[in-house]
């Protein structure tokens, strides 16, 4: 099977060193580790071929040569298979001290599930506090551009609710997740960190003391393997698992096209609490959270106060509410992945632009030609790809 051996011999030496849920669990969990290299975060086809036959036969179907329903997929998973990635990724887990979390640990959160095809595979832990989404849960989210006003009611919710006994969540990056996650921390509370690239990659750097703080009482994760950059689509994925660990979301600021409108896209989508904090009508930092509040139809929240009434409700309220397709915010596509793929300085070949963006070769070099078209990127002269500009 090119060269992957699952054999629980070949998986508990591959898994040596690391720290692992259960010891008969370890032929899963190298299959785990597998998906978690092979595919991009939420990854459907991937979730749905876990789903019906489990991860080690899925993976076993994933790295066939045959012509059947996955060949699409397969395409698309084939840039990556190498055993050296996986290697890799187990290494710098290990020098990290990271855990590797599977759905059949106690401390795998639950709520996950609720994804259904597009739950992760696998999570990556730094931290040790286990019952990930049994307290009460609450996710604080907004602009990394935050103004006083919207840093100082993120601090005031999340140091109330964390020393009531609510585990905050959010995304570790400057502005309101930054503020909430210290105001828990100052609160005693628990606080976890949701990464967009591997758990031993402090992202943003300046935040690497506040990570570390996060993973000594509460825990930062990633379904993404140790050593993996962040990119704008794995950002954008990721508020998924924000908002479905969450028993209820709550936006305190947010431009018009902030990411933060995705974390709450996904949030009405799963039928979780949905909340956001006014701010001034002539303020650009509020004109998000407006948004949540006319096109979602969000709880107003002006304290913690509101925010334990939607808790009481156990988000009952928010339950069935549809996304507006018209939230730009909301929206992840393949060109983000392609483009994220690529650089301006760095040329590369539609090979290695597959392999970075989970594409197949042949997708890859489709999408080029759009690009191409659209004028977002160039061949040069040498047949390698490059960005025609620096991407924000």
């Amino acid at each position: 099977m090119r060269g992957v051996e699952l054999s629980e011999e070949a998986a508990a030496d591959a898994l040596s060193g690391l720290r692992l849920p259960h010891d008969r669990d370890v032929v899963d969990a190298f299959a785990r580790v597998w998906w978690t290299v092979l595919a991009e975060p939420g990854d459907g086809a991937a979730g749905d071929l876990v789903a019906r036959f489990g991860p080690e036969r899925a993976l076993r179907i994933a790295l066939a040569e045959t012509d059947d329903e996955w060949s699409t997929a397969r395409a698309r998973w084939q840039p990556r298979v190498k055993p050296s990635a996986v290697r890799a990724a187990l290494d710098a887990a290990r020098r990290s001290g990271a855990a590797l979390l599977i759905p059949s640990d106690p401390r795998w959160p639950r709520r996950l599930s609720d994804l259904g095809a597009h739950a992760p595979h696998a999570l990556w832990m730094r931290g040790a506090r286990g019952g990930l989404g049994e307290a009460p849960t609450v996710a604080i989210v907004g602009a990394r551009a935050a103004t006083p006003y919207g840093e100082s009611v993120a601090a005031e919710l999340g140091a109330e609710l964390a020393a009531a006994g609510v585990v905050v969540v959010s995304g570790a990056a400057y502005g309101i997740d930054g503020a909430a996650h210290r105001a828990a921390l100052s609160a005693d509370g628990r606080t976890v960190a949701f990464l967009a690239g591997g758990v031993d990659r402090a992202y943003p750097r300046g935040h690497e003391a506040l990570l570390s703080r996060i993973a000594a009482s509460g825990a930062v994760l990633s379904e993404t393997p140790c050593g993996t950059a962040p990119t704008k689509w794995r950002f954008l994925s990721r508020n998924r698992l924000i908002a479905a660990l969450a028993d209820a979301v709550i936006v305190v600021e947010a431009g018009h096209r902030s990411g933060s409108l995705n974390t709450a896209a996904h949030a009405a989508t799963l039928g979780r609490a949905l909340g956001a904090v006014p701010g001034p009508v002539t303020s650009a930092a509020s004109a998000g959270s407006h948004r949540v509040l006319r096109e979602f139809a969000g709880v107003c929240v002006t304290s913690a106060a509101d925010v334990w009434e939607m808790l009481g409700e156990n988000g009952g309220a928010a339950a069935g509410r549809a996304a507006p397709d018209r939230l730009e915010g909301g929206r992840t596509d393949d060109m983000t992945r392609l483009l994220d793929a690529l650089s301006p300085r760095a040329g590369r070949d539609p090979g290695e632009i597959a392999r970075r963006a989970g594409f197949s070769t042949g997708d890859a070099q489709s999408l080029l030609g759009l690009a191409e078209l659209e004028g977002r990127v160039a061949r040069g002269e040498d047949g390698l790809w490059r960005t025609l500009r620096e991407r924000a």
